[in-house]
């Protein structure tokens, strides 16, 4: 029910992209662009969830909210369009973070030998949660366009998932919960 009776731009099933295009609402980069978007968000929950002491993860959950932030623009804009011209390209540091990052954390936990259920600590339940996002972003990114400068991103998201499930185990430990495994 419209209060006022204005009609939105977006009103009727279209949204613009930072290119200027216009588009469907239910187009795939648009997807794309609210799954990286949803995933920022569930990333907030995430770093809100961390107990002190966490000011390392909670850095680095801000970068990855800035890549996705950069990513997300790439999808929202046309290639060869004068905005993607614009847009600074894609570099291999955010991909390197990630890959040390997970080293790091992957020190202090013990050998994974089975499936894990998702869940325990809060914090881990958030990372569990944002790990899924990220896999449906990862397809949604795929499906947009696999040529570049944006298959240079995919890389990075598909690393991202695996970040965020050490993470997830990382804060179950450190909030001495411990994993549940999976019995069959």
């Amino acid at each position: 029910m419209m209060m006022n009776g204005n009609v939105g731009s977006g009103d009727r099933g279209m949204t613009s992209l930072l290119s200027g295009e216009r588009v469907a609402k239910s187009s795939v980069r648009i997807e794309a662009c609210g799954d990286l978007d949803e995933l920022g968000a569930v990333l907030g929950a995430l770093a809100a969830c961390l107990g002190e002491g966490r000011a390392e993860l909670k850095r680095e959950i801000e970068d990855i909210q800035g890549e996705l932030l950069h990513i997300g623009a790439w999808m929202g804009t046309t290639p060869d369009s004068a905005a993607a011209r614009a847009l600074p390209g894609f570099t291999s540091g955010p991909l390197l973070s990630l890959e040390g990052a997970i080293a790091r954390m992957e020190k202090a936990l013990p050998p994974l030998s089975n499936f894990i259920l998702p869940g325990g600590h809060p914090s881990a339940a958030w990372a569990h949660i944002a790990r899924t996002v990220c896999r449906r972003a990862e397809r949604r990114v795929t499906a947009v366009s696999p040529d570049a400068p944006t298959a240079a991103v995919l890389p990075y998201l598909n690393r991202l998932s695996t970040y965020l499930f050490v993470a997830a185990r990382f804060c179950n430990k450190e909030n001495g919960v411990p994993d549940t495994a999976w019995r069959i």
